[in-house]
C-alpha cells in the first residue's frame, strides 16, 4: 500500500510546546470501531467478551452511524485532548459544539458514505440543533456501556505511557523519545511526519506546539487531527497493551505474584508514580531494608528504573513492568 505524509512543521516555539493529553473521546470513537470489526484488534478481544446486549441500543447504531468502520471521523467527537480531560469535561465540550462545525464535520462524512446512512447523516446535518441533542445522548450511552467499567483501567494505563514518555525525554531527548511513538512517525530538521493510508497534509503549526496523544483502544496505526479550531494533534498507540489490558487490578496483582513473588508484585503494582523507597515500603507495609533489597532485584531485572533526585532515589517502572503490570 502506498503510504501519505502527513507533515507538521515546527518552529522553535512549536518545540517548545510540545506535550502530551488525553482523550475519552478519541477512546470511544475507537472502541466503537472495535466492536464493529473485533476481528481486526485481537488484543481487545477479552475486552470484547465482556460487553452487555446493550450493544444493539439506539445510541450505538448512531454512533456507529456517524463513525463508520475505519478512516475519517468527525472531529468534534475528539474535542481538544488535554494532560486532565475527564469524560465528563469531553461530554460537555460535546453539548458545546457550534452549529457550523457539527455540519462541516458531518458534511465529511457524507461524502465517505452512501444508501441509507447517508440520507440519515443528511437528516443530522439539516437540523443541527437535533442531531447534537442525540449525538450528545448516544456519547453518554454508550461510554457507560463500553468504557465506564475499564476506564479506571485505560486511565492508568495512558497515563503510565505519557510518564513513560517524559522519562525517555529526560533520559535521550525529545526527538528520541517522539522517534518512539511509532514505526510510522518520524522527526526530520524542522518537521514531525506522520505516514498515513489516505491522507496527506502540510500543516505550520504556527506556534500552538504539537499534542501527542497515547491511545489504548486505537492499536493498529496512529491518527492526526490538523483542522483548526482544534490543535495539531498526534494519537499514537500506547505502551503496554496487552489481551488482558481491561483485567481488574485484582486479577493483574494475582499474575504478578505467581512470577515475582508477593512483595515483588505489590512493589511494581505501587509505582505507578516515582516513589522513594521509603515511600515504597510504607505502601507495601515492608521494612524499608527489604524494600530496598527487592527493588535491587527488580532493577536488575530491567523491571524499575532507579534515579537519585537530591538526597533521595526515586524507583519507576520501567516499558517493560508497565506492560506486565498492564497499567495498573
Amino acid at each position: 500500500m502506498d503510504r501519505k505524509v502527513v507533515e507538521f512543521r515546527l518552529g522553535t516555539t512549536d518545540i517548545s510546546a510540545i506535550r502530551f493529553g488525553i482523550s475519552p473521546g478519541h477512546e470511544l470513537v475507537h472502541a466503537v470501531r472495535t466492536v464493529l470489526r473485533p476481528q481486526v484488534v485481537p488484543l481487545h478481544w477479552g475486552w470484547f467478551r465482556t460487553l452487555r446486549d446493550e450493544l444493539t441500543s439506539e445510541g450505538f447504531r448512531l454512533m456507529a452511524v456517524i463513525i463508520g468502520v475505519d478512516g475519517y471521523m468527525p472531529d468534534f467527537l475528539t474535542a481538544d485532548p488535554s494532560g486532565d480531560l475527564t469524560p465528563e469535561e469531553e461530554l460537555e465540550q460535546l453539548r458545546r459544539v457550534p452549529d457550523e462545525r457539527l455540519r462541516y464535520d458531518l458534511g465529511k462524512m457524507v461524502i465517505r458514505s452512501s444508501g441509507a446512512r447517508q440520507q440519515e447523516i443528511r437528516e443530522l446535518i439539516a437540523d443541527p440543533d437535533r442531531a447534537r441533542t442525540r449525538i450528545v445522548a448516544a456519547w453518554q450511552t454508550v461510554w457507560e456501556t463500553l468504557l465506564a467499567p475499564v476506564w479506571p483501567q485505560m486511565s492508568r494505563l495512558l497515563r503510565a505511557d505519557i510518564a513513560v514518555r517524559a522519562r525517555r525525554i529526560s533520559d535521550a531527548g525529545l526527538g528520541e523519545m517522539v522517534a518512539t511513538l511509532h514505526s510510522t512517525v518520524t522527526w526530520h530538521d524542522d518537521a514531525v511526519r506522520v505516514q498515513l493510508p489516505h491522507y496527506e497534509a502540510s500543516i505550520d503549526c504556527g506556534g500552538t506546539g504539537l499534542l501527542l496523544v497515547p491511545s489504548v483502544m486505537a492499536t493498529r496505526r496512529c491518527s492526526v487531527l490538523d483542522e483548526p479550531p482544534t490543535h495539531p494533534t498526534i494519537f499514537y498507540p500506547a505502551h503496554g497493551i496487552s489481551e488482558t489490558w481491561h483485567r481488574p487490578t485484582s486479577d493483574v496483582l494475582e499474575a504478578l505474584t505467581a512470577l515475582l513473588g508477593s512483595a515483588r508484585a505489590r512493589l511494581v503494582m505501587e509505582l505507578q508514580r516515582p516513589l522513594s523507597t521509603s515511600e515504597c515500603a510504607q505502601l507495601t507495609g515492608l521494612a524499608t531494608s527489604t524494600a530496598s533489597h527487592h527493588l535491587t532485584v527488580l532493577r536488575n531485572a530491567g523491571l524499575v528504573d532507579s534515579r537519585r533526585a537530591g538526597a533521595r532515589v526515586l524507583h519507576t517502572r520501567t516499558p517493560l513492568s508497565e506492560a506486565l503490570a498492564g497499567g495498573h
